[in-house]
């Protein structure tokens, strides 16, 4: 009786330190910094955290660096276009007028010049006219232009009179920087004393 006792008490025993390894492989799982699971998740979270932060900042930043970049535009001066006319219209329309010395009234001789450009403007209303002011070598640069200028707004004015828009005249002053002739001598000097007549497309 004492000998069955004895071999039930010692299988008890067994089973429990069976029961007990059993258990402690069950809490065998890896943990967190903080010794639990919770604190592992806590970790990982964190790192994913941080390395989404790391990933998405400095997108920010590049597209708001990108924002604040100006955009650099640039002008372009679009030159007049000549317009196209015949040789003809060029020979004895748009003939060049001539001025005396030191002079920027208009001459009588060359009234009839301007009346055959405005007729030619006024029928034509689709361009316009660069007025050129030219001089001789004779005097100063700074006095010429100036000079040359005076003469393109005087063959203006006239045009204006005879009925072309103003909005469609405009005037410019070479002085003597554009000589026809470069002879010392009164005929020479005579042929660069002019106003000169650019027609342009109108814009």
């Amino acid at each position: 009786m004492k000998r069955h006792f004895l071999l039930a008490a010692s299988l008890v025993i067994m089973a429990l330190f069976v029961f007990q390894g059993c258990a402690s492989r069950k809490v065998s799982n890896p943990v967190g910094p903080s010794g639990t699971e919770e604190g592992m998740q806590t970790g990982e979270m964190g790192s994913a955290q941080k390395t989404e932060e790391a990933t998405t900042i400095p997108s920010e930043q590049e597209s708001i660096s990108e924002q604040e970049v100006p955009t650099l535009k640039t002008t372009t001066v679009q030159e007049p276009k000549v317009a196209e006319i015949s040789e003809e219209e060029k020979a004895e329309v748009f003939k060049d007028i001539h001025f005396d010395f030191d002079r920027y009234d208009i001459r009588d001789e060359d009234r009839p010049i301007l009346k055959k450009i405005a007729d030619w403007m006024i029928e034509h209303p689709s361009v316009k006219l660069i007025i050129e002011g030219h001089c001789d070598e004779r005097g100063t640069n700074e006095y010429n232009l100036g000079l040359g200028d005076r003469r393109a707004s005087a063959a203006k004015q006239y045009l204006v009179s005879l009925g072309v828009s103003m909005s469609r005249l405009s005037t410019v002053s070479y002085g003597e920087e554009r000589p026809l002739c470069t002879e010392h001598n009164e005929q020479c000097w005579w042929r660069n004393r002019r106003a000169h007549f650019v027609v342009i497309e109108g814009q």
